[in-house]
C-alpha cells in the first residue's frame, strides 16, 4: 500500500502543485478543496495519470466541525500539508471584522486543528508542512489579518514541531512571489517583481522542490524554508 498524503486547498494554485509533487513521489492523496469543485476534479484526473489513487473531500475548514469531520474519514496518514489560504484586502481603518476572522480562521486555526486531529492518524510517523509566505517578514500594511496569520503559523510551526517531536516532523515553507494573485493588477505585480533581488517570480517547481527536500532530509524539524528570490533581504 502506498503512503498516504492529505493537501488543503488543492484544487489549484500550489496547493495542486504540492498534490502533484507527492504523487510524482509515489504518494496516494487525499485532495481537499472548498469550492473549485470542477477544478478539483481536473487535478484528480491529473494525478490519476500518474497512476496513484485520488480521494476529493470538500470541507469549509473555517469551521472547526467540518475539519474535525474530514479528520474521521482519514484512514493512516504519512504527509500533511496545510496549503489552504485567504488573502483579504484591507488597511487597518477598512478591513472589516468578517475578513479578519475568516483570514485567522482558514490560515491559523485550520492549520492547528487539522494538525492535532491528523497527528493521530500518523500511527508510523510523518511530516507536516504549513505554507506560509514571505510576507510574514513584513509589515504589508494592506493585507494585515493575512501577515498577521502567516507570521503566527511559522510560530505555531515551532510549536508543534517540538510538541509532536520525536515520531512527527513540523516544518513550513513561506513562498515568494510565485502566482499573481486576482486582487492584484498586472501593474501592481510587474512593480513588486521588479522590488525582487533576482527580478522575476518563482516557478512552481522551484517552490514544491522545497517540499520534495523536507521529504528526503528528515532531520529537519522546526523550521521555515524561505523559497523568495531575495526578497525577504529587501
Amino acid at each position: 500500500m502506498s503512503p498516504l498524503a492529505l493537501v488543503t486547498g488543492a484544487a489549484h494554485r500550489l496547493g495542486k502543485s504540492f498534490a502533484l509533487t507527492l504523487a510524482r513521489q509515489g504518494f496516494d492523496l487525499i485532495l481537499h478543496y472548498h469550492s473549485a469543485k470542477e477544478e478539483a476534479r481536473q487535478t484528480q484526473a491529473e494525478i490519476e495519470s500518474l497512476s496513484r489513487t485520488v480521494t476529493l473531500i470538500q470541507a469549509n475548514l473555517t469551521q472547526p466541525s467540518e475539519i474535525h469531520s474530514l479528520i474521521s474519514t482519514l484512514p493512516s496518514l504519512h504527509i500533511l500539508v496545510n496549503s489552504a489560504a485567504y488573502l483579504p484586502h484591507g488597511n487597518v481603518d477598512s478591513l472589516s471584522i468578517e475578513d479578519w476572522d475568516a483570514s485567522l480562521d482558514l490560515n491559523l486555526r485550520a492549520p492547528f486543528l487539522l494538525a492535532q486531529g491528523c497527528a493521530k492518524k500518523m500511527t508510523d510517523g510523518g511530516l507536516i508542512v504549513n505554507i506560509t509566505d514571505v510576507g510574514a517578514q513584513k509589515a504589508w500594511s494592506r493585507y494585515p489579518s493575512y501577515t498577521v496569520s502567516k507570521t503566527a503559523l511559522e510560530s505555531l510551526t515551532k510549536i508543534l514541531a517540538r510538541a509532536l517531536a520525536p515520531k512527527i516532523r513540523v516544518n513550513a515553507i513561506a513562498p515568494g512571489f510565485v502566482l499573481q494573485s486576482d486582487i492584484v493588477s498586472p501593474e501592481e505585480w510587474k512593480r513588486l517583481i521588479q522590488r525582487v533581488p533576482l527580478k522575476r517570480a518563482a516557478r512552481t517547481d522551484e517552490i514544491t522542490s522545497a517540499l520534495e527536500f523536507l521529504l528526503k532530509n528528515e532531520y529537519i524539524t522546526g523550521q521555515t524554508i524561505v523559497v523568495d528570490g531575495g526578497y525577504s533581504l529587501i
